[in-house]
């Protein structure tokens, strides 16, 4: 679509126009100008967050894995100083674990 085109559809001038484009490109365009241009587009404008690593669900697994492992770290250090501590393995399945739990009950403090 030509700017011609989208001032026509925007009823604005292609000055107008060009301003919204440049705004749109340095990030400071209004929700509702794009609400605005997206209905001039017969299009509907959706706004949201996309977690980085593809899914909302990837994102939890990585949060949670996170904090069972800073809760099973603190643990067996303190473990190890009065000498309990435990092997790799078991220090992985705890992990493991404490980390599917998390997930499950979706703990307040995976966001933190």
């Amino acid at each position: 679509m030509t700017r011609n085109q989208l001032s026509t559809k925007l009823n604005l001038t292609k000055g107008a126009v060009q301003k919204i484009e440049e705004r749109e490109a340095a990030g400071q365009i209004s929700l509702n100008k794009l609400k605005d241009v997206g209905n001039a587009l017969d299009m509907q404008f959706v706004y949201g967050f996309v977690p980085k690593d593809g899914s909302i669900q990837n994102l939890i697994d990585i949060k949670a894995k996170n904090l069972a492992k800073k809760i099973v770290s603190r643990t067996n250090q303190t473990m190890t100083l009065e000498n309990q501590g435990i092997d790799k393995r078991k220090i992985d399945d705890s992990i493991s674990n404490l980390a599917n739990d998390i997930e499950r009950e979706l703990r307040k403090s995976l966001w933190d």
